[in-house]
């Protein structure tokens, strides 16, 4: 276990933390942890590819567990944004985007263990690698909206709908604190939900990419 393959390791076991954090952990604890763990992991996805080339570290072991960290990164964070997005009002906006790349996911991996020698084929393009860095700022963006969604809960509790109209207009000035995290949160939200969308359709155009490459090997198949 080298140091490369110890940091792909950690991103696994975080991709499962993250997850569980919000089974047992109360808001805001839940979404501080959860945000820090998949930053760090996110890190460390460019950080062990680094090292394994810089250093000559790159071992079997590695090159299996790398891919499957990423897609247990991705798939976990966005299994728990389906469950937590009602709760702040948005459902159907991030469900659809969810589902595509969880098929695309499981399409592509399906695809490369049947190929199995000849997955050389699907070889990983710059496309994809923009398609997994949107996918993860996406998510980072999310999370961070989770977290203002509970602050901005937090806050208004005891307001009303009128008066959350009334400090959204600006007409009541001793709420501040409140208005600037509304609008972190609506923004956060919104950029977060578009975010998500841009990764889908990534994700959407790489896997039909993967799937034409298989194409000639899959007719000759026996």
């Amino acid at each position: 276990m080298n140091v490369p393959n110890i940091l792909t390791v950690f991103r696994l076991l975080a991709a499962l933390a993250v997850g569980l954090v919000f089974a047992y952990l109360p808001s805001p604890y839940a979404e501080w942890v959860a945000l820090t763990l998949f930053v760090a992991a996110a890190l460390t996805d460019y950080l062990d590819g680094y090292l394994a080339r810089k250093w000559d570290q790159i071992t079997n072991i590695g090159r299996m567990l790398d891919p499957i960290a990423d897609k247990a990164m991705v798939l976990v964070a966005l299994l728990v944004i389906a469950v937590r997005m009602p709760y702040l009002g948005t459902g159907m906006d991030v469900l659809v985007p969810i589902i595509l790349i969880t098929f695309r996911e499981v399409f592509v991996s399906g695809l490369r263990e049947f190929l199995g020698e000849k997955a050389g084929r699907l070889k990983v393009t710059w496309l994809a690698k923009w398609k997994t860095t949107v996918q993860m700022l996406a998510i980072v963006v999310l999370f961070a909206s989770f977290l203002l969604g509970h602050y901005y809960q937090a806050l208004s509790w005891s307001l009303s709908n009128a008066d959350l109209l009334a400090i959204r207009e600006g007409d009541m000035e001793d709420e501040e604190d409140i208005l600037w995290v509304m609008i972190a949160y609506d923004w956060g939200t919104i950029i977060g939900v578009w975010l998500l969308w841009l990764a889908a359709t990534l994700t959407v155009i790489t896997g039909l990419d993967y799937f034409r490459k298989a194409v000639p090997v899959l007719r000759d198949v026996k």
